[in-house]
């Protein structure tokens, strides 16, 4: 996949697709985004042609590094971000007026950018620096695919799926939300999985974690709280960790400020106990192999994290972090548990509760497997294919 410009696109004659992508600021809105890059290389590269990739997002946001180290072209445009609260007076913030005043800025620097690059597509993936390049999209008579990870729609694609050529929806449910208008121009995609997560093995994780003391005959819980750990997460299973390890071997990642508290957390329980728990700090590419291993799973309820989880047909109990981004861990979780594909602590998250909803799935393994069927239905792990259906039919007949 070539992303240096359009040099090599000239040569190559117009068998290339220009592809934009604009989304950032998390992962739940990156990693979508470079999950549809890869597979529509490997789509177009496979009948001969190229791609050429343009990513369009904010200096510091981690889409940014993203591309970088997947060589992939970026330009940097300015972005405001909306400052949420229940009460709208407190959204009358200094900040939140001077980021809003940031925007047309944003539209202006994306409007040259798209003009000079002319993509075939632009695929915005969420995150506030899709609004200025969408809206440039827009103005610059682009096709315009929008992707929302989320079951409910985030505050910058409510604004944009009005433009959009195609309003791509990672669950079903999604669309009755959408305006009737806008619900004709939609297509349920899923929400993309990064392929090597679904290609895990357990003994790997075993081998590359170092795990001698993990009792096969136990079901393993996985608990994590993202890259930095979560400290509400933590604190529970610290809480619950003896009653846990009677009936579990543990993996937790904690972030790496955590670790050498919660390594303490079991030294007064015995030994043989004790080895069946392994605090991290952060699980990088062992992840699938960790997803493979597991049993259960106890993590938040972020869009990225239940595509994973539904796509693998995990078990888990879900904690949504509550002040996320207009309620949408909680929605996500609701949606879930409301269909028996996942437990979830929505309304008190106490050691008591997560105990509760644990007990069954460590010890019925029936209850599990009914679980991770119903999560296993919830799932597309074909999400990112059906995406680039999505971008290269908005892209026109020649890229088909």
């Amino acid at each position: 996949m070539s992303t240096d410009g359009l040099g090599d696109d000239r040569r190559r004659g117009d068998r290339a697709l220009r592809l934009l992508v604009t989304g950032g600021g998390t992962g739940g809105h990156t990693y979508p985004a470079l999950t549809a890059v890869r597979a529509a290389g490997a789509r177009i590269g496979a009948g001969g042609a190229a791609v050429e990739v343009l990513w369009i997002g904010t200096a510091g946001g981690l889409e940014a590094r993203v591309a970088e180290r997947e060589g992939i072209r970026f330009v940097a445009v300015a972005a405001g971000k909306i400052r949420r609260a229940r009460n709208p007076l407190k959204m009358l913030s200094w900040a939140n007026v001077k980021d809003m005043g940031r925007v047309p800025l944003g539209v202006v620097q994306a409007i040259r950018a798209v003009a000079a690059f002319g993509p075939d597509v632009v695929l915005a993936t969420g995150g506030y620096v899709s609004v200025p390049v969408s809206l440039a999209a827009w103005v610059c008579r682009r096709s315009l695919v929008v992707h929302e990870q989320t079951v409910r729609l985030g505050l910058a694609n409510r604004l944009l799926a009005r433009i959009a050529t195609t309003m791509a929806v990672s669950s079903a449910s999604t669309l009755s939300l959408l305006p009737g208008r806008v619900r004709e121009r939609a297509v349920v995609t899923g929400n993309p999985v990064r392929p090597e997560v679904l290609a895990g093995h357990a003994g790997k994780a075993l081998e590359a974690l170092g795990l001698e003391g993990f009792d096969a005959a136990r079901p393993t819980v996985y608990v994590t709280g993202g890259a930095q750990g979560a400290v509400q997460i933590n604190q529970l299973v610290g809480e619950v960790l003896p009653w846990l390890l009677d009936r579990a071997n543990v993996i937790h990642q904690c972030g790496p400020a955590a670790v050498d508290g919660m390594q303490a957390a079991p030294a007064s329980l015995p030994a043989d106990v004790a080895s069946r728990y392994l605090p991290v700090g952060f699980v990088g590419a062992e992840l699938p192999d960790v997803f493979a291993l597991a049993d259960v799973v106890i993590s938040r309820s972020g869009a990225g994290t239940i595509a994973e989880l539904t796509a693998l047909g995990l078990p888990s109990v879900l904690i949504p972090l509550a002040s996320s981004a207009g309620g949408e861990q909680t929605h996500n979780a609701r949606h879930l548990a409301e269909a028996g594909a996942a437990s979830a602590l929505l309304d008190e998250a106490t050691p008591t509760a997560l105990q509760e909803a644990l007990e069954p799935l460590l010890t019925d393994p029936a209850r599990r497997s009914s679980m991770a069927e119903l999560a296993r239905q919830h799932g597309r792990p074909d999400a990112g294919d059906r995406l680039v259906d999505v971008v290269l039919d908005a892209a026109g007949a020649d890229h088909r």
